[in-house]
């Protein structure tokens, strides 16, 4: 400490920790905006204070293969059981009613052959037996120890009733877990979006553009994409519509609006005048809430479930003159996808105004591109002065090497005074 004092005054210290100690002000993160439809595709809704829970109930199927995966485990497990259980009592009252677990236990071993004969259910001498006989009986294992006989119609019934209610548990269950696995939405995983939608200006025309593709080989058939602006909106009459939802034309070249989804393909919707886009200009765009929702539906090929992929694009997720990158190639007679490139974006010469300016004036456009073609002469200029500046500066370190390496002339002097030359 004395050392530390001697070279560092003490005042520069605790002023050095005090200004260190300062509270910094705190900045408040913006709160993320909530999105009716997540990256994913999930619907972001909650559904509250609903009050008639009966009519899931109504239609069981569904709410079965709607539940979670361990939910419907535990339901497919206990039915099974409860089922078993049920009837095994309903076997141990029969053989109860009969005076059979009375019999076996007073017989014990003894003339076991006629006291067979004479019972409902032969070797049912407990609960676990008839648990057993109940296993056997709904799942048909058959094991042979135990059997009915002609003795007990109540019995008969019994076992008619068993396989009914088996059948349909086997029937409802198994049908649940296939329609789980087979669910459309698990076709939907190999479809998909890019990050980041564009805005950029195509045939002359401002342009709101993405990339869709499927990973798989089997197509989707009959596919075609729908386009929806979701935002806060207010009526002239002050009502408030927190998701008013718009439908968005999709330019499409083929009158039945379907894609041919083989290979990734840039879905494009010109603003117009019938376009929500077009009196947003790129200013604009960040400061805009709305919701650009994407819908992607076609029939599976292999398994013909109709399926639907979804998305979302936000304002912070759409750029302003930026262009998709090609990801299709011809290679040795066969064109390859790149999907290592299929979000990446370029930058392009767009205008900065809206669609509606742009229509208006369209001499705004044709500035743009002269702006860009200027700035692309220069930097192709500036490229072409560097390149001749580097072969300059390599060119002269060259010759300074070979200079270098050249023998200096040597003379010598004789005693006379005279000069000569080495001879070679």
């Amino acid at each position: 400490m004395l050392a530390r004092k001697s070279i560092i005054p003490e005042e520069y210290v605790l002023a050095r920790i005090a200004a260190e100690n300062l509270r910094k002000p705190r900045i408040r993160d913006r709160l993320a905006k909530a999105r009716f439809i997540a990256k994913s595709g999930a619907c972001n809704l909650a559904h509250k204070n609903i009050r008639e829970q009966g009519r899931f109930l109504q239609d069981i199927f569904t709410t079965l293969v709607d539940l979670k995966w361990r939910h419907t485990l535990v339901i497919f497990t206990m039915s099974f059981l409860c089922s078993w259980l049920l009837f095994a009592i309903m076997w141990w009252l029969v053989a109860f009613a009969h005076g059979d677990i009375y019999a076996y236990m007073e017989k014990g071993g003894m003339e076991k052959s006629g006291l067979d004969s004479a019972v409902c259910v032969t070797n049912v001498r407990s609960f676990a037996s008839a648990f057993l006989f109940s296993i056997e009986v709904q799942v048909t294992i058959g094991f042979g120890g135990r059997m009915m006989t002609e003795e007990c119609p109540l019995a008969i019934t019994v076992l008619i009733l068993q396989n009914i209610v088996g059948l349909i548990i086997n029937a409802v269950m198994l049908g649940c877990i296939f329609m789980k696995t087979a669910q459309a939405h698990r076709r939907a995983e190999t479809l998909i979006f890019s990050r980041h939608a564009v805005i950029a200006v195509r045939n002359g025309k401002l342009c709101f553009m993405f990339r869709v593709g499927d990973l798989r080989k089997s197509m989707i058939i009959s596919a075609s994409v729908r386009i929806q602006v979701v935002k806060k909106t207010t009526t002239p009459e002050g009502e408030v519509v927190p998701i008013h939802q718009l439908d968005i034309p999709v330019d499409n070249p083929i009158e039945s609006n379907n894609i041919f989804l083989v290979a990734p393909l840039i879905i494009c919707h010109v603003i117009d005048k019938r376009s929500p886009l077009y009196d947003i200009s790129a200013t604009d765009l960040a400061n805009q809430d709305l919701e650009v929702i994407v819908i992607l539906e076609g029939v599976v090929e292999t398994t013909g479930i109709t399926t639907q992929a979804r998305t979302s694009y936000i304002a912070e997720e759409i750029l302003w003159g930026h262009r998709f990158m090609s990801i299709v190639t011809e290679e040795e007679g066969v064109y390859s996808v790149d999907y290592s490139k299929f979000g990446n974006t370029v930058k392009v010469a767009a205008p900065r105004c809206s669609a509606r300016e742009l229509d208006e004036k369209p001499s705004i456009l044709i500035q743009t591109l002269q702006k860009s073609e200027l700035s692309h002469q220069n930097s192709l200029r500036k490229r072409n002065s560097m390149r001749r500046n580097n072969s300059m500066r390599r060119n002269n370190s060259i010759r300074r090497n070979n200079s270098s390496l050249i023998v200096p002339k040597v003379q010598f002097m004789t005693p006379e005074g005279n000069q000569s030359t080495p001879e070679s």
